[in-house]
């Protein structure tokens, strides 16, 4: 094992502004230099330096369009490394009272592509009831009809079939959620059905923050899709 790069690694991630611009982009999309010098509160040749370094070491891609320069993670696998990151970052004690940013993130939020906080949990732990997926160990998806019927449910019939190409992205991963501690759905089963619920307007982004807000037609078809019980432990968690 490399231990330097190890640690040069750990480094990369541990200055403030080059963390603050990792989990700026943690919501999957792509922003400017501007944007996350803006985010990371250091001036634009400053936040450059920070991106090429990143950018050396794999952690972003950057895409030209025209004049501009936009910068996102290079992958859910550095997505997974962050989230986790945050989740050994918290302090283990008793839940306590956070303020109305802190408490949209933990009720709905983006991490990367799929969906994570307690929403992300109650689609989890409804798969895995429904017989479709395991979230222990490696995570799997199990034979059977679990998973065709669970997408079927929620509106996406040929889902599973979708899922069954060939794709070096794993279709169902375990991804650390670092406000519940426990293990939401990632690769790309997570990726399909965040896309479906954004793309159906269930679910809307908040500017500026990885939460998402769950629209009123979003409600009822998540909660006829996981049951109200499930549901419940969403909005009242």
């Amino acid at each position: 094992m490399n231990t330097n790069q190890v640690a040069r690694t750990a480094a990369l991630m541990g200055e403030p502004a080059r963390a603050a611009m990792l989990l700026a982009l943690m919501d999957g999309r792509a922003l400017t230099a501007r944007e996350l010098s803006l985010v990371a509160g250091v001036s634009p040749a400053t936040a450059s330096r920070h991106l090429s370094l990143l950018q050396e070491a794999g952690f972003l891609h950057m895409e030209k369009q025209g004049r501009h320069r936009y910068h996102r993670l290079a992958g859910p696998e550095i997505a997974s490394l962050i989230e986790q990151l945050m989740q050994v970052s918290m302090p283990t004690v008793a839940p306590v009272k956070v303020g109305p940013r802190e408490q949209a993130l933990r009720t709905a939020r983006v991490c990367y592509d799929h969906l994570a906080g307690r929403l992300g949990m109650a689609v989890a732990d409804h798969l895995v009831e429904a017989s479709a997926v395991v979230l222990q160990g490696n995570a799997q998806v199990l034979p059977g009809d679990g998973l065709h019927a669970a997408l079927h449910r929620l509106g996406l019939p040929e889902g599973a079939q979708a899922l069954s190409g060939r794709s070096a992205r794993p279709v169902c991963l375990p991804c650390l959620d670092w406000s519940e501690r426990r293990s939401h759905v990632a690769g790309r089963l997570g990726a399909l059905i965040c896309g479906h619920c954004l793309t159906h307007g269930w679910l809307l982004r908040s500017p500026g923050s990885r939460a998402l807000r769950v629209s009123e037609p979003g409600a009822r078809a998540l909660r006829d899709w996981m049951g109200t019980a499930r549901w419940r432990e969403v909005t009242e968690g």
